[in-house]
C-alpha cells in the first residue's frame, strides 16, 4: 500500500504540469481587457514608471530636509615629520636649529555634520515640477491603458473575425464540393458539360486555398491577442464572446455627444507639459533669489603614542562649529536674464501647442464620432446585402440544378455572397474598434 501511494503521488506530481499547461483560458471580452492590464509588458512598465516618478518625487523632496552625515578617521604617522625651531627659542646659540618633532604618531577623530536648508526658490520650483511630473507619469499610465484596451480589443474582434471567416469558408467549400460532385457525375452521364466542371473546379480550388489560409490567419490571430495578454503565444486560449454579440452591445451603447477637453488623456498630458514649462519659467525667476542654509558640525578627536584609544580614562577633545550660509546672486553677466527669456519663450510656444492641441481635438472628437456613426449604417447595410446576396445565390443554385441557369451564373451568385460574407464580418469589426476609439478619446468604458 504504502509504495502504491507513493506511485500514485508520483504520477500525480508528474502529470499536473503537463495538465496546468493545457489548461484553456476562457475570456470575454471585458475578462481579457481586465487580463491584459495586468499581464501586458507595456502596462507593467508604465506602473513602473509611476515608482519612478514616486521616487524622484521624495529624492527632490529629500534635498531639502535635513542631511545628516558621520565620519570616522584614524591615523598612524609611521614616520612622523620633524621641523626645526632655532635654537635660542631654547637657550641654544643664535643662528642654530633645533629639530623638534610635534604632537603624536597615532590620531583617532570622530565627526557628525548635519545641514539644513532654509531657503531656496529653486527648491520651491523643484518639489512643484517633480508633483507635475509625478501627475504626467499617472496620465501616461492611464494613456498606455487605453492604448493597450483598444490593441486587446481589436485583436479580439480580428481572431472572432478570422475564426468566423475560416468556418464560413469550411461551409462554402463544401456546399461547392456537393456541386462540383453532382456535375462531375452529370457530365460522366453525357447530361452535363465540361466547362460547368470547369468552373465550379476553379472555384472549389480558390476556395480551398482560400479556407486553408483562413485557418492560419486564426491561429495567428490567436498568437497576437495571447502577446498582447503578456501571455505565451501559443498558449490555449478560448474566446467565450461572439462578434454579433459585442456588436449587438455597442450598437446601443450610449456614448457622449458632446466633448470636454478634460475628458481627453492627450489633453490632459499636454496641461501637464504647459504646467511643466510655466514652472521652468519660474525656476529662472528664482534664480535671483537668495538661499540660506545653516550646518552643525560636531567632532571629537584623541591622540597616543600607540593604540590606546579604547582604555579607560583615555582623555578625548571635542569639537563644535555651528554655520550659517546665506548667498546672494549680484551680477552674472546676463545669464540669468538670458535662461529666463529662454525659458518664457518656452512657455509662449507651450500654450500655442495647447490651444492648437484643443483645436485637433475638436476636429477628431468629430471624426471619430462620424466614423461610429458610418460604421454602424455599414453594418446595417452590409447585413441586409449578406440577405440578399444569400437569397440570390440560393435562387441561382436551385436555377441551376434545374438546368435554367449557367455554371458562370452560378459562380457570380457564389463570388457574391462570399464577398457579402466577408464584408459583413469586417463591417462588425469596425464597429467594434470605432466605438473603442471614441470611448477611448472621451475616456469612459466600453
Amino acid at each position: 500500500m504504502k509504495y502504491l501511494f507513493l506511485f500514485a503521488t508520483l504520477v500525480v506530481l508528474g502529470l499536473s504540469p503537463v495538465q496546468a499547461q493545457e489548461t484553456t483560458l476562457k475570456l470575454t471580452l471585458e475578462q481579457a481587457v481586465d487580463f491584459a492590464l495586468t499581464h501586458n509588458s507595456q502596462m507593467k512598465n508604465a506602473a513602473q514608471d509611476i515608482r519612478d516618478a514616486q521616487a524622484q518625487k521624495w529624492a527632490t523632496i529629500a534635498t531639502g530636509l535635513p542631511q545628516i552625515s558621520g565620519s570616522a578617521n584614524y591615523q598612524n604617522q609611521l614616520e612622523q615629520p620633524v621641523a626645526q625651531i632655532p635654537a635660542q627659542f631654547f637657550g641654544g646659540e643664535p643662528g642654530t636649529f633645533e629639530e623638534v618633532v610635534f604632537g603624536q604618531p597615532q590620531t583617532l577623530s570622530a565627526g557628525l555634520s548635519w545641514n539644513q536648508l532654509i531657503f531656496d526658490g529653486s527648491y520651491i520650483v523643484g518639489v512643484q515640477a517633480i508633483k507635475t511630473f509625478v501627475a504626467y507619469s499617472e496620465n501616461a499610465y492611464t494613456k498606455t491603458s487605453l492604448e493597450v484596451r483598444a490593441a486587446v480589443v481589436e485583436a479580439y474582434a480580428n481572431a472572432l473575425m478570422a475564426e468566423k471567416s475560416a468556418g464560413l469558408l469550411s461551409k462554402n467549400v463544401a456546399q461547392i464540393e456537393r456541386n462540383l460532385f453532382e456535375s462531375k457525375a452529370l457530365f460522366e452521364n453525357g447530361l452535363g458539360e465540361q466547362e460547368t466542371v470547369d468552373q465550379l473546379q476553379i472555384t472549389y480550388t480558390t476556395l480551398k486555398s482560400n479556407e486553408k489560409n483562413a485557418y492560419r490567419m486564426a491561429r495567428i490571430s490567436l498568437y497576437m491577442l495571447n502577446a498582447l495578454l503578456g501571455r505565451e503565444i501559443d498558449a490555449p486560449l478560448d474566446l467565450i464572446d461572439s462578434l454579433e454579440a459585442l456588436v449587438g452591445i455597442e450598437m446601443v451603447s450610449p456614448l457622449a455627444e458632446t466633448f470636454e477637453f478634460d475628458q481627453n488623456i492627450d489633453y490632459k498630458m499636454v496641461q501637464n507639459l504647459t504646467q511643466q514649462t510655466a514652472l521652468e519659467l519660474k525656476l529662472a525667476k528664482s534664480k535671483a533669489l537668495p538661499t540660506l542654509s545653516a550646518s552643525l558640525n560636531l567632532g571629537t578627536n584623541t591622540f597616543g603614542e600607540r593604540f590606546d584609544f579604547f582604555e579607560t580614562g583615555k582623555e578625548y577633545f571635542n569639537t563644535a562649529i555651528l554655520g550659517v550660509n546665506l548667498q546672494v546672486p549680484i551680477f552674472s553677466s546676463l545669464l540669468r536674464s538670458a535662461n529666463t527669456q529662454r525659458a518664457k519663450i518656452a512657455d509662449i510656444k507651450a500654450q500655442n501647442t495647447k490651444k492648437d492641441t484643443e483645436r485637433m481635438l475638436s476636429v477628431q472628437f468629430e471624426n471619430l464620432s462620424s466614423a461610429f456613426a458610418l460604421s454602424k449604417d455599414q453594418f446595417l447595410s452590409s447585413k441586409d446585402n449578406l440577405d440578399l446576396a444569400q437569397r440570390i445565390a440560393d435562387k441561382n443554385e436551385l436555377k441551376f440544378k434545374e438546368g435554367i441557369a449557367s455554371s458562370f451564373d452560378l459562380r457570380q451568385a457564389q463570388l457574391q455572397l462570399y464577398q457579402s460574407q466577408q464584408e459583413y464580418l469586417s463591417s462588425m469589426v469596425r464597429v467594434i474598434n470605432a466605438h473603442t476609439q471614441l470611448a477611448n478619446f472621451l475616456n469612459e468604458s466600453l
